[in-house]
Parts: C-alpha cells; sequence; structure tokens
C-alpha cells in the first residue's frame, strides 16, 4: 500500500506559514490608522482614504524590489533591514512625484518558510512604514520548494499614494538654468549589488566582514546599509519653495534618472568634483578597475535624491535643509541640448 503523501512531504508548511503570520501581525498592526478597515489574513486588504483637503485626488502607484542585494542579506544571515530598503525605496518613487503613501503591500517567496527570518524581515517593512505614516495593508508568502535555494527568499513591493492633481511634480516646469541641489545617499541604496559583489567577493575575493580600503565598517555591514527615505526632509521645502522636479538616484545613476523628469530638449550637466565619492564607491572602482563611466551608470556614488529649483531659490533650498541637519550639495544644472 502506497504510503499517503501529505502537502508537508512536498516541501510546504502550512504550519510554519501560520506560525509566521502569528509573528508579524503585531508589527503589521502597529501600521494601520483608522483608514485601515480590515485586520491581517482577509482575502483582500480595505482602505478608506481620507480626502478632506483635497481638490482633485490622484491615486500614484509603484511596484519594485531590493535586487541582489539580498545575496548579501544572505550572507551575513541579517534579514531585518530588507524590507525597510524596499519600502523606502518605493516611497521615494511616488515621492518622486509629490504623492505621499497611503499603504503599501508586498510579497515573499522561498523554497522553505522560516517564521524567524519572515519576522525579521517584515519588522523592517512595519518600521519604515510607520515612519512613514504609511499602512502596512497586507501581503502574500509563498512557499516554492524546488523553486528558491536553501535558505534563499525573493521579495518585493508594491505601494499606493496619493496627490492632489494641481501638486503633482512632473518636471514639466522646468527650465535651462535651473538647479540641481543633491542630498546624501547612505550607500548603495538598492542597485548596482551585481557588480559590485563581483568586484568585491568574486575579483577582489574580500568577505563581508573584512575591513577594506577606507572603510570603517564591515564591507557586508556597509552593503546592508538602509536605504534612505527622503520623505520627511524633502516634504515640508514642497510647502515653501517651487521645486520643479524630484529624481530618485536608483539603477541608470544620476544621469540617466534625471532625465526620466525633463522636459525635451532639456538635459543635465552635472560637476562631477562637487561632492565627495563616499568609500565604499571608491573600492569597488579600484578592485575591479571599473570605468567611470560604468560608475556613474550604475551607482548613485552618495546622492540618492536629486531637486530641480530654479536658481533665484536655490540658496534658500539649501539653508532651509541644513537646518535639519542634512547635507546639499549642488551637483549641477540644467542646459538645453546642444
Amino acid at each position: 500500500m502506497t504510503k499517503p503523501i501529505q502537502y508537508k512531504d512536498a516541501g510546504v508548511d502550512i504550519e510554519a506559514g501560520e506560525a509566521a503570520v502569528q509573528r508579524i501581525k503585531s508589527m503589521v498592526r502597529s501600521t494601520f490608522s483608522g483608514q485601515v478597515l480590515t485586520d491581517l489574513g482577509k482575502f483582500g486588504g480595505f482602505f478608506e482614504p481620507d480626502l478632506a483637503g483635497y481638490k482633485s485626488p490622484v491615486l500614484v502607484s509603484s511596484i519594485d524590489g531590493v535586487g541582489t542585494k539580498l545575496k548579501v542579506a544572505f550572507l551575513m544571515n541579517r534579514h531585518d533591514t530588507i524590507g525597510e530598503d524596499l519600502v523606502n525605496h518605493c516611497i521615494n518613487d511616488i515621492f518622486a512625484g509629490g504623492a505621499v503613501p497611503l499603504f503599501f503591500l508586498d510579497y515573499l517567496a522561498t523554497g522553505k518558510l522560516d517564521p524567524a527570518v519572515v519576522e525579521q524581515i517584515i519588522s523592517g517593512m512595519a518600521r519604515a512604514c510607520r515612519e512613514a505614516g504609511c499602512a502596512l495593508i497586507g501581503g502574500e508568502m509563498a512557499e516554492m520548494p524546488g523553486f528558491y535555494r536553501e535558505n534563499e527568499y525573493d521579495v518585493a513591493g508594491c505601494i499606493i499614494g496619493i496627490v492632489d492633481r494641481h501638486r503633482i511634480i512632473d518636471g514639466r516646469d522646468i527650465t535651462a538654468g535651473d538647479v540641481m541641489i543633491g542630498l546624501p545617499s547612505t550607500g548603495l541604496h538598492t542597485n548596482g549589488y551585481s557588480l559590485a559583489r563581483k568586484v568585491l567577493f568574486e575579483t577582489a575575493g574580500y568577505h563581508v566582514g573584512d575591513h577594506a580600503g577606507q572603510m570603517d565598517t564591515g564591507l557586508g555591514e556597509a552593503l546592508l546599509a538602509v536605504h534612505r527615505c527622503y520623505l520627511p526632509v524633502v516634504r515640508p521645502l514642497l510647502e515653501r519653495f517651487p521645486v520643479r522636479g524630484m529624481s530618485h538616484i536608483t539603477g541608470g545613476g544620476l544621469a540617466g534618472n534625471t532625465r526620466r523628469v525633463l522636459p525635451e530638449g532639456l538635459v543635465p550637466e552635472f560637476d562631477w568634483e562637487a561632492w565627495t565619492v563616499p568609500p565604499l564607491f571608491e573600492l569597488i572602482r579600484q578592485a575591479g578597475n571599473v570605468p567611470q563611466e560604468d560608475m556613474r551608470r550604475t551607482f548613485n556614488l552618495g546622492i540618492g535624491f536629486v531637486l530641480i529649483v530654479p536658481e533665484s531659490h536655490a540658496s534658500g533650498v539649501i539653508e532651509d535643509l541644513k537646518t535639519r541637519s542634512e547635507h546639499p550639495v549642488v551637483v549641477g544644472r540644467i542646459s538645453k541640448d546642444r
């Protein structure tokens, strides 16, 4: 007689999934406001937006992942920052258009569900959502045996935000002569990790615990530095200054991402000597003999977000940012395409 085969024998542990949900319930609920109408575990998340004060509300959405930064988390066996990276990346993307976040949903897939690892990942998501006033309204945990390597997973997130139509920042008012003001990044953020890992761990032979070059922390810790959320520091500016464009510096670097918000006929001209590139980027360049153009196209090089403002307001914006302990730098200007 054939031995009965259960779902668990095929590699899917429903009890582990239930245990993971129990671990994360309180963290997820900590992000809820009165606008969240359903608890965790329903088939859909219900959110009642407060539209008071909006004349023509527009919903803004984005979806993303954190790429091969996950590989560093696996090497470090540290997972509490990955969720924070994901949420902050998504917030920055919609905020570049002037939108503020309403709610967030995540997707987590793995070969074998480890409730403790899930708890770490979700703790980062919840932390980032609370700090941004964003509800972590729901998600999905998929256990897919045979699909992912042991102790590995993938994670993605979808965010929904809102902006009044007349307050959308889409770059249409940008003109030649406008100034680009850069805000510091906290490291690689969530882009360029395939190149960084190849150079540092394969070519140079470093390990995650090594202190290399001018680094004052181990490489693994530096590579896992949390992707900044620029919403808290930049949002107050929008009430006081005519910010004409904003660029979140992700894959494609400063030039590639800033071009995305410019009207036709305009180009960004950067002063690449205006700021000191952080040691981690210099280490990657030197260890891999990476061409400068590749560095500029792949990494943020220490500038994670760019504001485009009229020249007459640039000094005011900079002073305002400095009052909040920021270190803004003029990274260039907008010019007519030659």
